[in-house]
């Protein structure tokens, strides 16, 4: 079976960073880390007691109990992926699309990594049937799928995996013998937190699942790099969090001492922490939308989001139009709209989707403004969408999508 090895066009090993809430850093949180700027101490690998208490009662308020010693911490949630992989072996298995950042790290430990079809419902999560499919066919081949990393709450999709699809998933990935990596960084940003269900894997399959969590989704700004994982119960998850944490040793991959503090401030969710939070997931849903309806409003496509701060968009049915603006593939694609809207675009092929499909991620937090108190000044406002700096930037994106979609009608065969 044909590995996904990167395409040959364009820079799409390492793809995009998360997407930003684009949003000036909570002062409550910046206080923390200035108070912890003068130690001199460094963070032990996999985080010290205060930072693993507080993320154990941050999984403990999330249905996944957990005790220190089956937790650890690390610089960015992409450390965590590389100790895992090195440590469980073989081949990895990811949805098609899927975040940037998981198959690089694979691919950088010399694992074959395999994409696999997501259900029509969402992204974020294979198709039962085409991940027993792709695991038989990599066996027979000589492979060893031993692990598959997925998303109930995706990135790039912005989808939510039903709680029925994933239980699929989730039962076939345990049919086979595979261990899971929940990647949950946007859990807590569910656009409709009381009408939509979230359910971890590690709720259905305790014994095989861990959890990682990077807090750029929800807690802290993206340049302060630190994420956790939760492992499972058991001797095999006692002998995974220690082979994980001596590799994290070997990386020096330790949270910083002044972000380790902000980060254990957060992990206890203070007031000003969960209502920050709770306006900016507000914030960029009513973007997101806004979005959402420029994009289909213009014939293209996309699932609404129901999370995080991005959508992903399939641009298939512009594509006339597209082609007479020497855009054929999805890295054209990439650099006509990130000139077009003067922000990032990223294209499909960096989240390992086809080469070929016109599709992209784009995110909310650039549409917020251009400075602090602009982006502030969204957080407060009743009706965001009209403040004149959002109001602008969501015109300048109805119109390209506007001339794409009046291009292609012009391309269209008579009927």
């Amino acid at each position: 079976m044909r590995r996904t090895d990167p395409e040959g066009h364009g820079p799409v090993r390492y793809g995009p960073p998360l997407p930003d809430d684009g949003l000036p850093v909570l002062p409550e949180l910046a206080d923390r880390v200035a108070a912890a700027a003068g130690r001199a101490e460094a963070e032990p690998a996999g985080g010290g007691t205060a930072l693993r208490e507080a993320a154990c009662g941050w999984f403990g308020r999330r249905a996944l109990p957990a005790l220190p010693d089956r937790v650890a911490a690390a610089p960015g949630a992409n450390a965590l992926l590389v100790a895992l992989t090195a440590a469980l072996g073989g081949d990895v298995l990811v949805p098609r699309p899927c975040a940037a950042w998981w198959a690089p790290y694979a691919r950088l430990l010399g694992r074959p990594v395999f994409h696999v079809a997501t259900p029509a419902e969402c992204g974020g999560v294979p198709d039962p049937y085409a991940l027993l499919e792709t695991v038989r066919r990599v066996r027979d081949e000589g492979g060893d799928p031993r692990l598959l990393v997925l998303s109930v709450a995706d990135d790039p999709t912005g989808t939510v995996a039903p709680p029925e699809v994933l239980h699929e998933a989730v039962e076939a990935a345990a049919g086979e013998g595979l261990h899971l990596v929940s990647d949950e960084t946007w859990r807590d940003t569910l656009h409709r937190p009381h009408g939509t269900v979230l359910l971890s894997p590690a709720e259905m399959l305790p014994e095989r699942v861990t959890v990682v969590a990077d807090l750029a989704g929800a807690l802290l700004p993206a340049g302060w790099p630190a994420a956790i994982a939760r492992f499972p119960a058991g001797d095999p998850g006692a002998a995974l969090h220690a082979r994980v944490l001596d590799i994290l040793t070997a990386l020096g991959a330790r949270v910083a001492a002044p972000v380790a503090a902000a980060a254990g401030h957060a992990l206890t969710e203070p007031a000003a922490v969960t209502e920050r939070r709770a306006a900016a997931v507000r914030l960029h849903a009513r973007v997101a939308a806004a979005v959402h309806a420029v994009v289909v409003g213009a014939g293209a496509l996309a699932r609404p989001p129901q999370a995080g701060r991005h959508l992903y968009a399939d641009l298939g049915p512009l594509r006339p139009a597209l082609t007479g603006r020497g855009v054929g593939d999805a890295q054209e694609l990439e650099d006509f709209l990130t000139d077009r809207l003067g922000m990032p675009a990223p294209g499909g092929h960096r989240f390992g989707d086809d080469l070929g499909a016109l599709r992209v991620r784009l995110s909310t937090g650039p549409l917020l403004g251009a400075t602090d108190a602009e982006r502030a000044e969204c957080l407060t406002s009743p009706v965001p969408l009209e403040l004149p700096h959002v109001h602008r930037a969501l015109i300048t994106l109805r119109s390209v999508f506007d001339d794409l979609r009046d291009d292609a009608q012009r391309w269209e065969p008579p009927r």
